[in-house]
């Protein structure tokens, strides 16, 4: 339901000037009938001024009438005589003062993870220009050892759907190679992210679970003895072969 300007100041007006019910001036003005009832009382909206609806064309005079004669009517407000062209809005993106600081890791981030995009639609984006882009993308940037990439749309720069439909219509410069190096980046992504949270005790004793069970004495023996006792009975068995037909040479060499 479409409630009228300043609303508070509407059911102030109408309080002074109509014998409305509680009921019909909340309904009109989205409020509640016992915030209508504590503004009468004096106890809500103190100190504010009444806001005429008439003069300012929300209401006529005949409506405010007519439900004034009907308590179970409710007003209706009025339509605007003629459609109010809304301003195109020119030039970038306005970009809150706090954001700015993190518009370089959000150029960072898009050129990283979508370089199909434009400097154009990373622009429009992020609300920058091209040359501050570039200077991300040569690492040319005044800042350019503290910027490290960061989604736009959890810093707040720009929203999901904006992305989607940049990326959308950008998907058609987007190669295989591009795909491939764009998933590797993404694991590396979430495996650097997940190193980076602290493991809870539980994930502590499971992990050291996995290493005892995965632990093999033997492979660790082989590993600091270099052969396993098996090999190494092998190797002394061929060596006591080699020196035992050495011996019959010399015997068969002495009876001739």
């Amino acid at each position: 339901m479409v409630t009228p300007l300043l609303p508070k100041a509407t059911a102030v007006w109408l309080i002074d000037n109509t014998s409305l019910s509680f009921g019909q001036i909340a309904d009109f003005c989205g409020l509640h009938s016992l915030e209508v009832q504590g503004i009468a009382d004096g106890e809500v909206a103190v100190g504010i001024v009444g806001l005429d609806p008439v003069a300012n064309g929300q209401l006529t005079q005949e409506e405010i009438d007519r439900c004034q004669g009907d308590p179970a009517a409710r007003l209706e407000i009025s339509k605007p005589t003629g459609d109010v062209p809304q301003p195109r809005r020119r030039g970038g993106r306005y970009t809150p003062v706090s954001r700015r600081g993190d518009r370089p890791d959000a150029i960072s981030w898009l050129i990283k993870f979508h370089p199909e995009l434009t400097d154009a639609q990373i622009s429009k984006l992020v609300g920058t220009t091209k040359t501050t882009i570039n200077a991300v993308r040569d690492r040319s940037h005044w800042n350019s050892q503290n910027i490290r990439p960061r989604d736009p749309v959890s810093l707040g720069i720009c929203t999901q759907l904006e992305l989607d439909e940049a990326v959308k219509k950008s998907a058609h410069r987007r190669t295989d190679e591009d795909r491939g190096k764009l998933m590797e980046e993404v694991a590396a992504a979430v495996a650097a992210e997940a190193a980076a949270v602290p493991l809870t005790p539980y994930e502590l004793k499971k992990q050291q679970v996995q290493k005892e069970e995965a632990y093999d004495p033997r492979a660790e023996a082989e590993a600091v003895f270099g052969k396993s006792t098996a090999k190494k009975k092998e190797d002394d068995d061929n060596r006591v072969d080699r020196a035992r037909k050495l011996d019959d040479l010399f015997k068969s060499s002495s009876d001739d």
